[in-house]
């Protein structure tokens, strides 16, 4: 029997035999040993070292939303009301935050240049760096023992501002009546700080505002800053939402009326008056301006 040679047997044979010995070495060969790249970083700590599970960027790196335009032909009423928050209140803790409170915020970006203090509600009076100093600080002179000579030493000491100190915040703001929406709506133009000194409250003087700043130029940079949420702390808002959503309590300090009185210049306090009838009297008056400006949208239509 004879048998024929076939090439291309002989071609597929080899071929197989040659695959085998391939994957053979491939099996028996070891695994490549990765060269760990090294880079440097800036700032290593703050990328190994975070206070959470992860670093929570959404608040600083989103965008705030703009706010409707208007058009003064469209207005076809308004009213200018100026407003006192009180951050005892449980609703304004969130203001009086150890890390995120608004007082320690607006002073940081005036620091930093972002926005512009003004010294009157106007918004007519830039405040220089000096003046923002001497604001911020108060200068007072001490009179120290020398241990050694036994004289009196007169010091200097500058103390700033504690945030602590700062219990109350006055929100200027617009309500207006837009016909070209027909809704009722609000807009705040500016907020400033109260503060009292220990010695002005004996003496039963008011707190007076630090400075102002404008909100329509602060509500960018305001926006950066996360709010403490009571609830949740991976949902924070931001200090532009809490005033946009208007997430907070307060009482009206003053109406727009062509004396240009406040409130409390219409209901003075008797000095015997032990159970205080002129504060009471002012937060009634209080509520009644609020329940106007409530009530005004729904008395413009018929039912």
């Amino acid at each position: 029997m004879k048998t024929f040679f076939n090439p291309k047997t002989l071609f597929f044979a080899l071929a197989s035999c040659s695959y085998l010995m391939s994957f053979g070495q491939a099996v028996n060969r070891p695994a490549p040993v990765s060269e760990e790249i090294k880079t440097e970083s800036s700032t290593p700590s703050e990328d190994i070292f975070v206070d959470d599970i992860v670093r929570k960027r959404i608040v600083v790196e989103s965008k705030i939303m703009s706010l409707q335009p208007i058009r003064e032909a469209d207005i076809s009423w308004e009213k200018r009301i100026q407003r006192v928050i009180d951050t005892r209140e449980k609703m304004n803790l969130p203001f009086r935050s150890v890390e995120l409170n608004l007082f320690s915020v607006l002073r940081q970006l005036i620091q930093d240049g972002a926005i512009t203090a003004f010294s009157d509600e106007s918004f007519k009076m830039v405040m220089t760096k000096d003046d923002i100093d001497k604001k911020m600080s108060k200068v007072d002179t001490l009179i120290d023992l020398n241990p050694d000579t036994y004289e009196e030493v007169i010091k200097i000491v500058r103390n700033d501002i504690n945030w602590e100190k700062i219990e109350q915040f006055r929100v200027k703001e617009v309500w207006y009546f837009d016909k070209q929406r027909s809704v009722m709506d609000v807009r705040i133009l500016g907020i400033a700080p109260l503060y009292a000194s220990d010695k002005d409250k004996e003496n039963g003087l008011t707190p007076y505002p630090l400075f102002w700043i404008y909100f329509p130029e602060a509500r960018e940079p305001m926006s950066k800053f996360r709010v403490f949420n009571e609830e949740n702390d991976i949902a924070p808002m931001s200090w532009a939402d809490l005033f946009d959503a208007r997430v907070f309590s307060s009482y009206i300090y003053k109406k727009s009326n062509v004396l240009d009185y406040r409130l409390k210049d219409f209901y003075v306090a008797d000095p015997e008056d032990t159970q205080n009838r002129a504060g009471i009297d002012m937060l009634l008056q209080s509520e009644k301006i609020k329940n106007e400006l409530l009530n005004f949208e729904h008395d413009l239509w018929e039912y």
